[in-house]
């Protein structure tokens, strides 16, 4: 412990530059500050710090030592405040980052449970489709849709986010319904735009991918509209099981089976994932929020 506190004086006294403000920031003498990091200098056998009337300021080992030094403290004190929050109840600001669809019609109802719950937990939440990297520092809890991410993260699959095509009863009884996907050229397209451009129609013919997509009538991020105008019979949309669900219940929409199937990526295996920091899940706050969701949402939708 000795060592560790005299780690902490060396950092602070780096950062202030003067041994009389540090030493009043630990509320200890300014003498015992400089014998603690003389210590330390001699079990280093390096001189760390440049020692003037008016100002301390590090040599350039000490800086190097500075650097690495504060970013272990800083890793300590991360560890040290998840260790004392293990035991206490659920509190503080919930961070999540969310698919806008799965924020809408699955999320806000959920959080809404779990806020009934844990009442000492303030919910910040944050809908967007953009596919930026997952911030560890800003987002306590994110879901994302795509495939399984390449990021340092635990990554649980929610739902299947594969996308079927359909069109309403109304739009297949006047312009036919399609049974292989070069049918579907000849039909109207209505597209959900991601980030990165519309979903094309693609499947695998021949062994070969094609690109089977009708001429657009609609394309937009908004999948309300969309459903909208399928269901006013302006053509086919793509879009997955979990958002199709009531509509194809209701009647509204119907799912066209084409041989061989349609997709709108090369790759199998679309879902929609929560991700979090591994070495925080036993934070209170995020250990009740994954779990509560992950209990609520998987094989549910």
């Amino acid at each position: 412990m000795d060592e560790l506190r005299a780690l902490k004086y060396f950092v602070k006294i780096v950062e202030l530059g003067n041994f009389n403000k540090a030493a009043a920031f630990f509320s200890v003498p300014s003498s015992s500050l400089s014998r603690r990091v003389a210590s330390l200098e001699e079990s280093l056998g390096a001189t760390l710090l440049k020692r003037t009337t008016r100002v301390v300021q590090p040599t350039e080992v000490g800086r190097e030592y500075y650097q690495q030094v504060s970013e272990v403290l800083g890793q300590l004190e991360k560890s040290n405040e998840l260790v004392k929050s293990y035991q206490t109840k659920p509190s503080g600001k919930l961070s999540i980052s969310a698919m806008v669809g799965v924020g809408e019609r699955i999320l806000f109802p959920l959080l809404d449970e779990l806020g009934e719950l844990y009442p000492d937990l303030v919910m910040e939440v944050h809908l967007s489709d953009e596919l930026a990297a997952f911030s560890y520092d800003e987002v306590d809890i994110a879901i994302r849709g795509g495939h399984a991410p390449n990021e340092r993260v635990v990554a649980l699959p929610l739902i299947d986010n594969t996308f079927y095509p359909v069109a309403s009863p109304d739009y297949l009884a006047r312009m036919g319904t399609p049974k292989t996907p070069l049918d579907l050229p000849q039909h109207k397209g209505l597209y959900y735009r991601m980030p990165t451009g519309p979903n094309p129609w693609l499947c695998q013919i021949d062994g070969q991918w094609r690109d089977v997509s009708a001429p657009a009538v609609v394309i937009s991020n908004g999948d309300e509209w969309l459903l909208r105008k399928a269901v006013e019979g302006e053509g086919i949309v793509m879009m997955p099981r979990w958002i199709l669900k009531p509509y194809i219940e209701r009647g509204e929409l119907v799912e066209i089976d084409i041989n061989p199937a349609v997709s709108i990526t090369q790759k199998p295996g679309l879902a929609i994932y929560l991700l979090y920091q591994k070495q925080r899940y036993h934070v209170p706050k995020i250990k009740v929020a994954v779990d509560f969701l992950v209990e609520r949402i998987k094989g549910h939708y």
